[in-house]
């Protein structure tokens, strides 16, 4: 993961234009394969946003299992940002955004533990990092998310921005589940990479799933990430 604050300002321009019809804005950035920078791009933009925030922003990483972003922030991948420190509930005292699977119910759904997902403070940030707490998952278990309209509410109210880092489709749809609740999705590409056609099925995608496609972003790993036209439909 790279540090993209300094070159991401038409990102946060456009952004910032973004609405939300109650409580804190939400973004959401994804791309269509691996590799494209998405994590980067998301997590620097949350330390802008923690910046320029009153109550708090919510880095929330839709890789469970990976809890990328928060070990990357354990590893101290931003400079002068501290490293992830208290954790509280996420849950907001309403159903979490996962159930959980027990091992020979053939996928039926358990009552969740919303102690699973938490946030943490980056020290010296009002940045909050999410992390599921994978080790607490028996042998056998699977993690389906949920849209829970009720939790989305609940975070818009604690933050003054919500960060959605979704994984790459070609990983997970986990981002199209929740595409609905972003008041916007960017689209990450790596310049010179990945086709217009994947870009423009990818687009096609959020908006069936209920989501508003604020734009795209070039990213050229570390050299360069900026905000292109809104893409058309």
């Amino acid at each position: 993961m790279r540090d993209l604050r300094d070159q991401i300002d038409g990102v946060w321009r456009a952004a910032s234009r973004l609405t939300s019809a109650s409580g804190g804005r939400c973004v959401m950035f994804i791309s269509s394969r691996e590799g494209e920078g998405t994590s980067s791009i998301a997590a620097s933009f949350a330390l802008l946003a923690a910046r320029k925030s009153q109550k708090s922003t919510w880095l929330l990483d839709l890789d469970l299992r990976r809890n990328a972003a928060f070990s990357s922030f354990e590893e101290g991948f931003a400079r002068g940002v501290g490293k992830p420190g208290r954790a509280y509930d996420a849950s907001l005292r309403t159903e979490p955004i996962y159930s959980v699977s027990q091992p020979g119910t053939a996928g039926e759904a358990a009552k969740p533990s919303p102690k699973l997902l938490s946030v943490h403070e980056i020290e010296n940030t009002r940045l909050l990092v999410s992390r599921f707490r994978t080790e607490l998952l028996r042998k056998g278990q699977h993690v389906q998310l949920r849209s829970r309209p009720g939790w989305w509410e609940k975070v818009r109210q604690a933050a003054d921005w919500i960060v959605v880092d979704a994984p790459a489709l070609t990983r997970s749809p986990a981002g199209l589940a929740f595409a609905a609740q972003a008041d916007g999705v960017f689209i990450v590409v790596e310049a010179d990479s990945t086709g217009a056609e994947e870009v423009a099925s990818l687009r096609d995608e959020i908006i069936s799933h209920g989501g508003k496609v604020a734009g795209l972003v070039l990213n050229r790993m570390g050299s360069d990430a900026r905000f292109a036209d809104r893409l058309a439909g």
